[in-house]
């Protein structure tokens, strides 16, 4: 049994819950984005679904499944989870920021 200390753990944590909540954030934005004719959702699997509870519904049930999965990975294999959850929060922060510049350009 490893010993994780509690600044990992934490670290860990604050970037599964940052990255949910970007998850989050981008399904709201694309709804606003979409509606007011400002963008195009860019996932084919998800097109279909913008503009009903179901987009939002998998938007926020999947992110909670990466995170588990993320955390279930941080368990066995602390570095690979940390450098993947890294990844996957920038990239959603770069959309969000990218789909937040959208109100402003338009």
């Amino acid at each position: 049994m490893k010993i994780f200390s509690t600044t990992g753990k934490r670290q860990m944590i604050y970037l599964l819950c940052a990255l949910v909540g970007f998850v989050i954030l981008d399904g709201i934005l694309t709804e606003y984005l979409i509606d007011g004719g400002l963008a195009r959702e860019g996932n084919p699997f998800l097109e279909p679904l913008v503009g009903n509870v179901g987009f939002i519904l998998l938007k926020i049930v999947g992110s909670l499944l990466c995170a588990f999965i993320l955390w279930d990975i941080y368990r066995r294999f602390p570095r690979v989870a940390v450098v993947a959850a890294w990844c996957c929060t920038a990239a959603y922060a770069i959309i969000v920021i990218w789909n937040t510049s959208l109100f402003f350009l338009a």
